[in-house]
């Protein structure tokens, strides 16, 4: 097994980990701003948020998606070593 790629894809998984967090935080703040949008309606501001929410919650399914596969490759590389 090769440390120093394993180390490196370690890494990598850090960030994808990182970045999926991110997205999560941007829903959290998207869901605040339409909730406020309760006190102060605006449609035409409501529909962009509910698809701003609806691409980012796509992002996080995509990178969930890709964290999964990723570990499933270190693991692999693990049990070979």
């Amino acid at each position: 097994m090769d440390k120093q790629k394993l180390d490196q894809m370690r890494v990598t998984l850090s960030k994808l980990e990182d970045i999926k967090n991110s997205q999560e935080s941007i829903i959290d703040k998207i869901n605040h701003v339409i909730t406020d949008l309760f006190q102060s309606p605006d449609s035409e501001l409501e529909k962009s948020m509910e698809a701003a929410h609806q691409k980012s919650s796509d992002n996080v399914d995509a990178i969930r998606e890709a964290i999964d596969t990723y570990e499933m490759k270190i693991n692999k590389l693990e049990n070979q070593g």
